[in-house]
């Protein structure tokens, strides 16, 4: 099992960032025919810490059974139309995507 993550760094206007990301989220349901009930992520935001802000505000993961099944994922046009949202959404920078296990 793997999992993709995404990091969003700490936004310029985090309402608009929410609002945004919203749109976001329905963006990759419609794309890979995901029911809106149906979530396979999971999201995390961030809290500051007594020595302040996080890098990052929140965090995205969704696992994928194997590695062909991430790419042929990320490889499909509507996911790059999705990697594109989400560059356009996170105004404090490029999001930074990660693969686990």
């Amino acid at each position: 099992m793997l999992q993709l993550i995404v990091l969003y760094p700490q936004p310029v206007n985090v309402q608009q960032f929410e609002v945004d990301y919203a749109s976001h989220l329905a963006l990759l349901h419609e794309k890979t025919g995901l029911p809106t009930t149906v979530k396979p992520y999971t999201l995390t935001k961030f809290l500051p810490t007594p020595d302040g802000a996080q890098p990052f505000y929140q965090m995205f993961t969704m696992p994928f059974e194997s590695p062909e099944a991430l790419q042929t994922a990320m490889s499909s046009v509507g996911m790059q139309e999705v990697a594109a949202d989400a560059n356009r959404i996170s105004t404090g920078g490029l999001p930074t995507i990660l693969i686990g296990s």
